[in-house]
């Protein structure tokens, strides 16, 4: 089991990974050793509940497919271990985001005192841009 939270966990059946060969400079190693991992989670099919899917889903993230598919490359090491650890914890980090309950905004209105004070110093700026013209000659 992979926990998310204390009450929130996926099973490890859930996520599937692949190893596939790094980007970037690395030599002729680099062509060899299929170092980098994928990790794939689906969210349609996964175990969360339907509120968290839902949020999951809702979110405008480039690592979350059209068909609900969160992909995740994890290329930072050299060894698939410590990227698989990686690419499970930025999973966790992601489903971690998705439960977290937005505050619910209240609606205030201002007081008579700063709308006055907000006149009042409008009046103010429009004299002073007023002497800004140009002067006549009397």
């Amino acid at each position: 089991m992979i926990e998310i939270t204390p009450r929130v966990s996926i099973g490890e059946d859930e996520v599937s990974f692949s190893a596939i060969r790094s980007q970037g400079a690395g030599g002729q190693n680099v062509n060899k050793v299929a170092t980098a991992i994928q990790l794939r989670f689906d969210i349609k099919a996964s175990s969360l509940s339907e509120s968290v899917k839902q949020k999951l889903l809702a979110l405008s993230d480039r690592r979350i497919s059209r068909e609900g598919v969160v992909v995740i490359k994890a290329q930072q090491f050299r060894t698939q271990e410590k990227n698989r650890l990686e690419a499970v914890e930025r999973l966790c980090a992601l489903i971690a985001a998705a439960l977290v309950e937005q505050k619910r905004r209240v609606a205030t209105r201002p007081t008579k005192g700063s709308q006055r004070r907000r006149m009042d110093s409008k009046s103010l700026r429009g004299k002073t841009k007023q002497l800004r013209g140009r002067v006549s000659d009397y």
